[in-house]
């Protein structure tokens, strides 16, 4: 697995409220954005706002067992590496919370949790250009 993360999803209680927080800010929400998320390109990784209970049901976990409302994500080329970096980080001692498989929004993904529990998901995304060297660049 490559050192690098795409994309950062934050579990929020309330998706409208916390994109006119980040919008006062000055961030720009890409036109990808819809009522149930919220992407900001952040250089060559993004920021998603993601309702809190949805993430958690996504990744398979409780949400009151620890889950701490963040996922990290990192985005592959194609299904296929998808499923190599998922072997990796279980080889290495990861926990599948959820073997990648496609997905509502149009992709592949699964999430995996480290050493210390922390969530993240492996992901293809057609809609999303990832760049030769990792860049994740939103519509």
């Amino acid at each position: 697995m490559e050192p690098r993360i795409s994309l950062v999803t934050l579990g929020v209680r309330d998706v409208a409220l916390s994109r006119r927080f980040y919008e006062t800010l000055g961030w720009h929400a890409s036109p990808a954005s819809n009522a149930d998320v919220v992407f900001f390109q952040l250089g060559g990784m993004a920021l998603a706002l993601f309702g809190r209970r949805a993430l958690a049901a996504d990744a398979h976990v409780d949400e009151g067992a620890g889950f701490g409302g963040v996922a990290l994500a990192q985005n592959q080329p194609s299904r296929d590496a998808v499923d190599r970096v998922m072997g990796e980080a279980e080889a290495a001692g990861a926990r599948i919370l959820k073997p990648a498989r496609d997905v509502f929004w149009g992709g592949y993904s699964g999430y995996f949790a480290d050493p210390d529990g922390h969530a993240w998901e492996i992901a293809w995304n057609p809609f999303f250009t990832l760049e030769a060297d990792g860049r994740l660049t939103l519509p």
